[in-house]
């Protein structure tokens, strides 16, 4: 998923490339100047960075998502049990989403959640797990997961994966 978004920053980083060498003055052989050559080139640059500390952003929060679920020891699988609300960003630009655990099961449970935010075209934007403790036989609980970045647009939310312990 995180290759999604590096290849559309990428070619959004391309985009912005080809707009400025064209915006740019050429010379009398239709050659681009020396100005315009430098900025597509700082341009590039800069969007090449930037793709790389999101991607990098990305897969630390992966990883942590991760490690998180992976210290649920035990558990059993539960993404069905798990609903989302719709998400909210806050005046923050934290996006946020509500959680709700149904316990199946005989006895209380907890349950960990990754969240995964996403935008409209269902790339990757951020990951985060959340706990939902002592639920009920039963019952449910709720939980709130909060995005670990600022995102700002129209972004989703979907369970990645939901363990019950």
């Amino acid at each position: 998923m995180a290759g999604q978004w590096t290849r559309s920053a990428a070619g959004a980083a391309l985009a912005v490339v080809v707009a400025v060498a064209a915006a740019g003055c050429s010379d009398d052989s239709g050659k681009a100047s020396g100005g315009a050559s430098k900025a597509a080139s700082a341009a590039a640059s800069a969007a090449s960075s930037l793709a790389s500390k999101g991607a990098d952003a990305l897969a630390s929060a992966s990883a942590q998502a991760r490690e998180k679920l992976d210290a649920f020891k035990d558990g059993v699988k539960a993404k069905d049990d798990v609903t989302l609300g719709s998400p909210t960003t806050g005046s923050d630009d934290r996006a946020t989403v509500e959680v709700t655990a149904k316990n199946t099961a005989d006895s209380a449970k907890s349950f960990a959640v990754q969240v995964n935010f996403t935008d409209p075209s269902g790339n990757l934007l951020d990951v985060v797990v959340v706990t939902v403790d002592n639920v009920a036989a039963g019952a449910s609980g709720e939980a709130t997961a909060r995005s670990n970045r600022k995102l700002t647009g129209d972004v989703r939310a979907e369970v990645g994966s939901a363990l019950r312990h």
